[in-house]
């Protein structure tokens, strides 16, 4: 069944084989040179640095994996040896385990009875792609000897590498194309699927908090009202003594959020509570759709470069990086939209202009106030606070998520992937990440709103930029005016990332994203 190879034979040929890829006789390999004789060898992951990079990092066993921005070491042959020897006896165990009936070939269906067996859900389609790429002499069969030599350079993830051929062959290389790029294929209708989710879980999140977000865009705008937050004792103590003096009994004192929700209600009923959410909605699915789908886009490249074949086994730093990234690319997607939902939201609501004709008015206003580019007023400001609420919320929300999921495989007994989250814990989780990031940008996003609202009704101060408008708001507020809002910020944040992160969630079991093709 084996060939009958002494050890030292078996260095033998192990020798030419490293020979075959250190062709300049440096007596080391390179990544880069290893990557190229598997390019020359027609090597069936050729394409895939994902498992380049996981074949390569097997061959220094007991270091860390390597990432992309840190330099792999090359290999001599000893470690090549090494990891040859051992490869080559865990093959020969697998292949036992396959070859059930001892025949010394391997045939299609052995390889669906053992895939079945340790817990795969093999596809005849699959099993045919997988077996086209070991049989390389197209019989039907595999030796040990073919069986082998296609599974050496086959990084051996979770402990079989036939499994790890199994998807890589039927999942993997679905995505990456001839230079090892992202596409949008399956696993991204995946792609679309993505974006299509995050949209709608951002439209039914912001139209269910609208009033919320009203409200906190409202206590921003005016500087006539103190901040929301508590005033400190001896503030507060002598803000009473001066309403006693003035024969105000203290029962009358209101706080700002109550002033606020009285003067929108007294100026427009409910519907003052909804100025700007048909923007909002406009605004909403573009925005979560990016800020989701290149949340998750920029994840598997991320693990491109890292060099690992799941976004289980992503870096925390990388995660955080894609969160951020993704923010980013949402937050400049639909900027001009959120400048004019602000404008249209500080303008007096006794004006007789209403409805489609205010906004209308309001974007051509905007436009001759100074073009195209007072529509982006504030956006690098956003930028820098959107970057980092990004990537605390998403980042948040995936590491806490990933500790939940392996926490309740450790405590079932069951793999990662037959983990599901109940509807409350994404809730929980969707809550604190949120709520989380937005308070600590939140003074950021006060001096971004304000960038936007300046000159308007409720808002008639200007500035020149990010400088002008923190010194005026902590001259005329003191340093609490950059929370001006918090609260009701909050109040809206926390059912908004939930709802949102429910959706987002539920959507992609709905839309079947997760599921490995």
């Amino acid at each position: 069944m084996f060939p009958d190879e002494s050890a030292e034979d078996k260095r033998k040929r192990h020798e030419q084989i490293f020979k075959s890829i250190d062709k300049n006789g440096r007596g080391t390999v390179s990544f880069a040179e290893f990557q190229r004789a598997m390019m020359e060898e027609n090597h069936p992951l050729k394409d895939s640095p994902v498992a380049m990079a996981e074949i390569f990092q097997s061959f220094s066993e007991g270091t860390e994996r390597s990432h992309f921005w840190s330099r792999r070491k090359d290999i001599d042959f000893n470690k090549f040896n090494e990891y040859l020897m051992t490869a080559e006896a865990q093959i020969e165990r697998g292949f036992l385990n396959v070859d059930k009936d001892h025949d010394g070939l391997i045939k299609p269906v052995d390889v669906s009875n053992y895939l079945t067996n340790i817990g795969c859900k093999p596809k005849p389609e699959e099993i045919a792609k997988f077996f086209s790429n070991i049989d390389i002499d197209k019989k039907g069969y595999v030796t040990y000897a073919a069986f082998r030599d296609s599974l050496l350079f086959m990084p051996r993830i979770d402990g079989s590498r036939i499994r790890t051929a199994y998807k890589f062959f039927n999942d993997d290389l679905d995505y990456l194309s001839s230079e090892g790029d992202v596409t949008v294929g399956d696993n991204i209708l995946n792609s679309v699927g993505y974006f299509l989710a995050g949209g709608l879980s951002g439209v039914v999140s912001r139209t269910c908090t609208a009033p919320l977000d009203r409200i906190k865009v409202f206590l921003i705008a005016r500087t006539d009202l103190s901040s929301t937050l508590l005033k400190n004792k001896a503030e507060l103590r002598h803000h009473i003594e001066e309403l006693r003096h003035k024969k105000i009994p203290p029962q009358k004192i209101e706080s700002p959020l109550v002033r606020a929700i009285k003067t929108l209600y007294k100026q427009g009923g409910l519907k003052a509570f909804y100025v700007g959410n048909g923007l909002n909605v406009i605004k909403v699915f573009p925005e979560s759709a990016m800020k989701f789908g290149s949340f998750e886009a920029t994840k598997k490249i991320m693990c491109q470069l890292e060099g690992v074949d799941d976004e289980k086994k992503l870096s925390k730093f990388s995660t955080y990086l894609s969160g951020g990234i993704g923010g980013v690319l949402a937050q400049t997607t639909v900027y001009p939209i959120d400048t004019l939902k602000y404008r249209l939201q500080c303008a007096s609501l006794d004006s007789k202009i209403k409805g489609v004709n205010l906004l209308f008015r309001t974007a051509s206003d905007l436009y001759k106030e100074g073009g195209i580019r007072v529509f982006y007023r504030g956006l690098l400001v956003g930028l820098s606070g959107m970057f980092p609420y990004a990537a605390l919320d998403l980042g948040t929300f995936t590491t806490v998520k990933k500790w939940y999921i392996k926490n309740q495989s450790l405590k079932l007994n069951c793999p990662v992937d037959d983990v599901h989250l109940p509807n409350y814990i994404v809730l929980t989780i969707g809550a604190s990440s949120g709520t989380f990031g937005a308070t600590m940008v939140y003074p950021i996003n006060l001096l971004r709103t304000r960038l936007q609202a300046q000159g308007t009704y409720a808002h008639p101060y200007t500035y020149t930029g990010f400088l002008d408008v923190l010194g005026q708001t902590v001259q005329r507020e003191g340093v609490q005016g950059l929370f001006k809002g918090l609260v009701p910020n909050l109040a809206k944040v926390i059912p908004a990332v939930s709802i949102s992160y429910l959706m987002y969630e539920n959507l992609k079991v709905l839309f079947r994203l997760d599921e490995k093709k």
